[in-house]
C-alpha cells in the first residue's frame, strides 16, 4: 500500500528528503457554529446557526535516513493550500499555528502537527469560467454550475469601464463604478473585498451586499451588464 503524503502549495512531501507522512486524518464534515439561547418559561432552547467552523487536521510525521530537519521546518512553515493523498481531487486553505516539537521529532523520529483548515474544500481540477466580449455586447449571460455539495462564494474578475451591474438569477446584487478609461476589479465574495490586480482595495467602487452573491448547488444564471471586456469566475464549486 502506498504511503500517505501531502502537497503544500504545490510541493509534495515526497520531495522532502527523509520526511514521512505516517498517517492522515479521516475525511470529516466541519462543525456548525451555533448560538444557544435558553428562555425562562419556555421548553427547550433556541439554536441559531452561525456558519461552519474551521478546524484542525492532525498529521503524524516521521523522519528516516538522510534527512535535513531545516528542509522539514521550511516545508511546514507557512500557509496556503494543502492537498491530502486520501482526497487528491480537493484542496483546503490551511495555516499552521501550533508549535511543532522538532526536538521530539529528531529524538524519537516522530511527531504530530495540527493543520488548521478552513471548513470548505475546492476542486483541484475545476477550471475558471472565462467570458470575453467579442461582439461589443453590453450584456453577458453566463451559466455557472456549482458541482459541490454546498453553496459557494466565488471570485469574480471583471474588466470594463463605467457602471457595471451584476445580477444573479435575475436579481441585481452589485453595482460597480469602474473608471471611464477602464480597469480590472477582483471581487472576493467570501472575503467581501474588491481589489485591483495589484491588491489595492476598491471597496468604495462597489455598491450592494456580497452576502447575496451566493451560488446554490446546481445551475446558476449570472448576468453582467455594462461596458465589459472580460469576466473570469473562480472557486464557483465547493464542498464540506
Amino acid at each position: 500500500m502506498a504511503l500517505p503524503y501531502i502537497i503544500l502549495n504545490g510541493v509534495s512531501s515526497k520531495n522532502i528528503t527523509g520526511l514521512l507522512i505516517q498517517s492522515l486524518p479521516p475525511i470529516s464534515k466541519p462543525k456548525i457554529r451555533t448560538s444557544v439561547e435558553e428562555i425562562d418559561g419556555r421548553d427547550g432552547d433556541i439554536v441559531t446557526t452561525l456558519g461552519y467552523a474551521a478546524y484542525d487536521k492532525p498529521i503524524s510525521i516521521g523522519l528516516k535516513g538522510d534527512y535535513n530537519v531545516d528542509d522539514v521546518i521550511d516545508f511546514f512553515n507557512g500557509s496556503g493550500q494543502v492537498i491530502f493523498s486520501n482526497e487528491l481531487d480537493k484542496y483546503y486553505n490551511f495555516a499552521i499555528y501550533d508549535t511543532i516539537d522538532f526536538n521530539r521529532l529528531i529524538r524519537f523520529r516522530t511527531a504530530t502537527l495540527n493543520m488548521h483548515v478552513q471548513p470548505f474544500k475546492y476542486s483541484v481540477y475545476e477550471p475558471p469560467i472565462k467570458w470575453t466580449n467579442t461582439n461589443g455586447t453590453t450584456i453577458a449571460n453566463i451559466s455557472v454550475r456549482n458541482t459541490g455539495n454546498i453553496y459557494s462564494k466565488p471570485i469574480l474578475t471583471i474588466t470594463g469601464k463605467g457602471t457595471v451591474n451584476i445580477y444573479l438569477n435575475n436579481t441585481q446584487i452589485l453595482e460597480l463604478a469602474l473608471s471611464a478609461a477602464g480597469e480590472t476589479i477582483i471581487l472576493d465574495v467570501e472575503g467581501m473585498n474588491a481589489t485591483d490586480t495589484d491588491g489595492n482595495y476598491l471597496n468604495r467602487q462597489v455598491t450592494g451586499d456580497y452576502d447575496n452573491l451566493i451560488l446554490a448547488v446546481g445551475l446558476n444564471n449570472l448576468r453582467v451588464t455594462g461596458t465589459i471586456t472580460s469576466i473570469t469566475i473562480d472557486k464557483y464549486s465547493r464542498w464540506i
